[in-house]
């Protein structure tokens, strides 16, 4: 199996270390994960089908990061293996099929796992629909480079048209606008939302070429992207931005 494929899976949930815990569940074909960010501020799913390397389980990856480091360990080729003991799944074997060499990740139990709720309360409506291509993409997470000390970015609706400002302030300020295509409008007042955790999320999608964010006057954005054989949704809370 190529591991490339299981990298990406991870990146897009790991959103660069934001995400640390996860639960991951393949039924033999593909793997689903849903998590939640230790602030609360981001609760997602990351989808992959035509994955056929796990037998059907429901393990759990503690430390993230460490995965990462030792599936850089082996080639591009693998074999993985899940170990059950007592009816618990305890590692992850992979074994790089060109050289033979051998690396193991311990699985956690699922009970130290971060849950996410069931999104109950989400808006009946989203006044705004959004289309991110690869060029806004791009292009906001070079604007988060150049203002690497700016925590948020607005969504500013007038007019029929659409502007999402990191840097928003009513003062004077470093900033950068992009305008953005929108499929549907409704008047709704200026919001913010964490720009690190978006410009993580457009990073570990970087390879979508359109993508869609749907904005409620709750609070609450939605972004789904569609690339090849991943699925990924995520739902973020707005925050207060200083003016």
């Amino acid at each position: 199996m190529d591991k490339s494929k299981l990298v990406g899976f991870i990146n897009k949930y790991h959103l660069g270390g934001e995400i640390k815990s996860t639960k991951i569940e393949s039924d033999g074909k593909s793997l689903l994960t849903r998590f939640i960010s230790g602030d609360k501020s981001l609760v997602g799913s990351v989808k992959m089908e035509k994955f056929d390397a796990f037998d059907p389980s429901e393990i759990g990856v503690y430390n993230t990061s460490q995965l990462l480091s030792l599936l850089s360990v082996v080639g591009n080729d693998v074999d993985f293996t899940i170990d059950n003991m007592g009816g618990k799944f305890v590692s992850l074997q992979m074994k790089d099929s060109s050289y033979g060499t051998t690396s193991k990740y311990m699985l956690s139990d699922l009970s130290v796992i971060p849950t996410p709720p069931p999104l109950k309360n989400l808006p009946s409506e989203f006044e705004l629909e959004l289309k991110l291509d690869s060029y806004f993409i791009s292009t906001f997470i070079n604007g988060k480079g150049a203002l690497p000390e700016t925590e948020t970015f607005t969504i500013i609706a007038d007019n029929d048209k659409v502007n999402i400002v990191i840097g928003f302030s009513n003062i004077a300020s470093n900033r950068v606008t992009i305008p953005v295509n929108v499929d549907n409008y409704s008047d709704i007042e200026p919001i913010s939302f964490s720009a690190e955790m978006f410009s993580n999320i457009l990073s570990a999608n970087k390879e979508c070429q359109n993508a869609t964010m749907k904005v409620s006057s709750a609070g609450i954005s939605k972004i789904n992207f569609s690339i090849d054989d991943y699925e990924s949704e995520y739902y973020l809370v707005s925050t207060q931005t200083n003016t």
